[in-house]
């Protein structure tokens, strides 16, 4: 594959505002899905984790929209086809199994396709932070990555404790 010139010069600095950029998309777009999955879960505590995942993404926004100062950049988002693929999926499943015992395990299975996605991306631009002598987005970055592996070990623990022994015995 041929690089360009212009690719080339492209430096740990820019890698590091695109991946930002992605996951400001990412969150944006979460913020609008979290509502719906609430709606649509039967269970109370899946309603609940979604409704309190739902407030921490703003604060996240509102993070990133920090990480964005410290680069002094404006807070801007980059079209993340990752998580319109994995909205989409938790989407489909709504639609499918609506009314459905297994609808709950579904959207637990998808919010968990997300958090993973956002593990990723936050653990991976934290140590590009650290790398960059960014420590106050460090800081920042590091707070979300365990806020975001918190609510994966509480969606697993609510999967294993009610919503999957539920889909199953129906």
């Amino acid at each position: 594959m041929a690089t360009t010139k212009a690719a080339s010069n492209k430096g740990l600095n820019e890698l590091f505002h695109d991946t930002l950029k992605d996951i400001y998309f990412a969150e944006k777009k979460i913020l609008t899905t979290l509502p719906k999955m609430a709606k649509a879960a039967h269970d109370d505590a899946l309603k609940m984790a979604f409704e309190k995942h739902r407030d921490q993404t703003e604060e996240h926004v509102a993070r990133l929209e920090e990480v964005f100062e410290v680069i002094d950049k404006k807070p801007a988002g980059k079209t993340c086809a990752a998580i319109i693929g994995i909205t989409e999926e938790g989407a489909e499943i709504m639609d499918e199994y609506k009314g459905s015992p297994s609808l709950d395990a579904g959207l637990l299975a998808a919010a968990q396709a997300v958090e993973h996605y956002e593990i990723s991306r936050y653990g991976t631009l934290r140590t590009w932070a650290q790398e960059l002598g960014l420590t106050e987005a460090v800081t920042l970055l590091d707070k979300t990555l365990n806020e975001e592996k918190e609510t994966d070990a509480a969606l697993t623990q609510l999967a294993e404790s009610a919503v999957n022994v539920a889909a199953e015995a129906a």
